[in-house]
C-alpha cells in the first residue's frame, strides 16, 4: 500500500447530513453513504423535522450493522446556515463530506472527493450538478436561472482564476472539505444561503478548490423542496453584494463613487454651460445637486479605501490564524515534502 493509500485508509471522515422533513429519503441516504464509506462516522442534524426522520435514523442506529457509526444530533434554530455552524463546531474529523438528506446525490462519487481533499490535499472539492444532469431532472425553471445567475455573479466578483479554473456550481449542497476549511470557517448565514457563502468564502481566502461532474437526480415523488424559489433566491444574491461590499470594499465602494461623480457632471454640465455663456447662474438647485453629489462620491471613495486596508489587515490576521491551525495538527495530516 503506497503512502498516499494509507493516509486515506487512516484518515477519519465525518459525513454531515442536514435533515429537515427528510423522512422519504433520509434512511437511504445514509445506508447508500456507509455503504460506500464503511468506516466514515455519519452525522445527522435534525432541524425541528415535523415528519418521522428522526424516529427513523432512531432505528438505523439500532438495527443497522454499522449503527455505532450513526450519530443524531438536534438543532432548534431553523435553517441550514445555523444547521451547518453547528455541524462545523461539534464534529471533529480530518475530512468532512456534507450530503443532503433528500437522496438527490450520487454517494458512488464520494469516494474520489475525499480522495482530493487527503491525498491531493485540496480545501474544498465540490459535486458539481450544473456541468451534468441538473438542468434535465430538475423541473424547476428559475431554480435553473437562479443557480446560473450566481455562479456568474461570484465567478465575477470573486473568482480571480483563469476561466478555466471557473467554479461551476456555487450552490450543490455535495461537497468534501478539509478540516482546515471547516475550523476556520466563520458560518454568518442563517438559511439556504450558506453553500454560496462557503463558496466566497474559499475563494476570497485563497483555499485549493475543485469540482467533479456528479449525476442529479430529482427529488423521489413525494419529497418536496424546502427552499423557497423567490425568498431564497433573493437572500442569495443580496449576500453576494453583501460580501462584495465587505470583502472588496474599494471596488463595490469605489463604483458607487464613480456613479455619483457621473451624475454630479450631468447636474453640473448646464450649469457650467450657461455660466461661460452668461456669467451668471440661474440653476441653483441643480447645482447645488451636483455638489452634493459630488460630495458623496468623494465620501464613498475614501469609505472604499479606508475599508479596504482594514480589509487587508483582516486578511493578513487570517492567514496569520491558519498557519496556526497548520501547526496545531498532527504531523502525519500536514502536507508530505
Amino acid at each position: 500500500m503506497s503512502a498516499k493509500e494509507q493516509e486515506l485508509d487512516s484518515c477519519q471522515v465525518a459525513i454531515l447530513i442536514p435533515c429537515y422533513n427528510e423522512g422519504l429519503t433520509i434512511s437511504k441516504v445514509v445506508c447508500d453513504f456507509l455503504a460506500v464509506l464503511p468506516k466514515a462516522q455519519v452525522y445527522v442534524f435534525d432541524n425541528n423535522s415535523q415528519d418521522n426522520s428522526v424516529e427513523l435514523v432512531e432505528k438505523l442506529q439500532k438495527e443497522h450493522s454499522l449503527g455505532k457509526q450513526i450519530h443524531l444530533y438536534h438543532e432548534r434554530r431553523q435553517g441550514k446556515g445555523n444547521v451547518v455552524r453547528s455541524m462545523f463546531r461539534q464534529v471533529e474529523a480530518d475530512v468532512y463530506l456534507m450530503v443532503d438528506g433528500d437522496c438527490t446525490y450520487d454517494p458512488t462519487v464520494a469516494p474520489e472527493l475525499i480522495k482530493k481533499v487527503v491525498c491531493e490535499k485540496y480545501d474544498m472539492v465540490i459535486g458539481d450538478r450544473l456541468s451534468s444532469t441538473y438542468f434535465q431532472e430538475n423541473k424547476r425553471p428559475f431554480h435553473n436561472f437562479g443557480n446560473v445567475l450566481v455562479r456568474k455573479l461570484v465567478n465575477m466578483f470573486f473568482n480571480r482564476s483563469k476561466k478555466a479554473e471557473k467554479i461551476t456550481d456555487i450552490m450543490t449542497g455535495y461537497r468534501a472539505m478539509s478540516r482546515s476549511f471547516v475550523k476556520t470557517m466563520p458560518v454568518l448565514s442563517k438559511g439556504f444561503e450558506i453553500e454560496t457563502e462557503m463558496t466566497i468564502h474559499a475563494l476570497e481566502h485563497n483555499f485549493l478548490v475543485a469540482a467533479i461532474p456528479i449525476n442529479y437526480q430529482d427529488r423521489p415523488e413525494g419529497s418536496s423542496s424546502k427552499l423557497r424559489t423567490y425568498y431564497d433566491g433573493a437572500k442569495v444574491v443580496s449576500l453576494i453584494f453583501k460580501l462584495l461590499s465587505e470583502v472588496k470594499p474599494l471596488l463595490f465602494f469605489g463604483t458607487l463613487s464613480l456613479m455619483l461623480f457621473i451624475l454630479a457632471c450631468l447636474f453640473l454640465a448646464p450649469v457650467l454651460y450657461e455660466y461661460f455663456a452668461t456669467s451668471y447662474v440661474s440653476k441653483v438647485p441643480t447645482f447645488i445637486a451636483s455638489v452634493v453629489f459630488l460630495m458623496l462620491s468623494t465620501f464613498s471613495f475614501f469609505t472604499g479605501v479606508i475599508l479596504q486596508i482594514l480589509h487587508n489587515n483582516h486578511r493578513r490576521m487570517f492567514e496569520l490564524m491558519c498557519n496556526y491551525h497548520f501547526h496545531e495538527l498532527p504531523s502525519e495530516r500536514r502536507y508530505k515534502s
